[in-house]
């Protein structure tokens, strides 16, 4: 069974599958419009963690696998000190709930990755500024 689904394999269709926010990323991918890579994981990995607090047997083989392409298409390794990739993680039923759900932003940062960042934007002020936002959700 397929847990984790890229961007460009899904559709506005799969909106039970995906939820609304997943669902409407692939079909912005599917029609050209430009969106970052990512992907989605399915909303029966949330069902089977909310019930028994276990993921699906072949999920976090799937995750890996979405996580190396993303690595891949970015060019940037997650917790690489020096190209580190931060990813944010966006939750998103079935149906529109503005304010409900939790998101996560800068997923990586971490006493290392900071630095990097820092040095790359040459902005220590912003990197910190997020690694603590991050650390204080």
């Amino acid at each position: 069974m397929k847990y984790v689904y890229a961007f460009d394999e899904g559709s506005k269709e799969m909106k039970d599958l995906l939820g609304g926010k997943g669902a409407n990323l692939a079909e912005m991918t599917k029609i050209g419009i430009p969106v970052p890579p990512g992907f989605t994981i399915t909303t029966e990995v949330c069902a089977q963690f909310a019930a028994d607090k276990t993921y699906p047997h072949g999920f976090a083989e799937q995750l890996g696998e979405q996580i190396a392409a993303l690595e891949e298409s970015v060019g940037k390794k997650f917790g690489d000190d020096h190209e580190p990739l931060l990813v944010s993680v966006r939750s998103g039923a079935k149906v529109s709930m503005p304010g409900m759900m939790d998101t996560v932003l800068n997923l990586g940062l971490n006493d290392d990755t900071v630095k990097a960042i820092a040095e790359k934007t040459g902005n220590a002020r912003f990197a910190y500024d997020c690694y603590r936002r991050f650390i204080q959700m």
